[in-house]
């Protein structure tokens, strides 16, 4: 990772944070879930936007004898921060029944994978969607499964 992306690595850091997160919005609207693929693009798009800014900033800031550093992690932070209150707002809680964790999970996970995209860090960042789209594809399967092959034993226990 280098201190200051150049304008080349902004557009590709940029492009890879959009078509990764455009991966898992993919997923989201294919089981019809809220918080699909516009919505996780803009928030990995954001993330690695406000991490790119913030590396170049620090760039700035150190090259003009401004500061001798500036530390990264708190703009890290404020979007981790914000990215938490956008997943909040998709969690729904009705009759007992708390519904729309897993959107807010993924929210969650696009905008870490923004985060690593604006960073330079390509190879956390495929790996994460690689992962996110196991566990939300494959896993869910599982679960569908099990939780199916549960009701009809105890429907048969009746």
């Amino acid at each position: 990772m280098e201190a200051s992306p150049s304008t080349l690595d902004i557009i590709i850091r940029a492009c890879v944070a959009i078509i990764g997160a455009g991966a898992l919005g993919l997923q989201r609207e294919h089981y019809g879930k809220p918080a699909g693929l516009r919505t996780q693009m803009m928030i990995a798009l954001g993330a690695s936007l406000f991490t790119m800014v913030t590396l170049s900033l620090n760039q700035e800031m150190v090259d003009a004898g401004l500061v001798e550093r500036v530390d990264p992690l708190r703009v890290i932070q404020g979007v981790v921060t914000g990215i938490g209150f956008l997943g909040a707002g998709t969690i729904i809680e009705s009759r007992g029944s708390v519904k729309g964790m897993t959107t807010a999970a993924t929210i969650w996970v696009v905008g870490a994978y923004g985060i690593a995209c604006g960073l330079g860090y390509y190879v956390i960042a495929a790996t994460a969607i690689g992962f996110s789209l196991l566990v939300l594809s494959g896993v869910g399967k599982l679960e569908d499964y099990f939780m199916n092959d549960t009701e009809d034993s105890d429907s048969e226990n009746d």
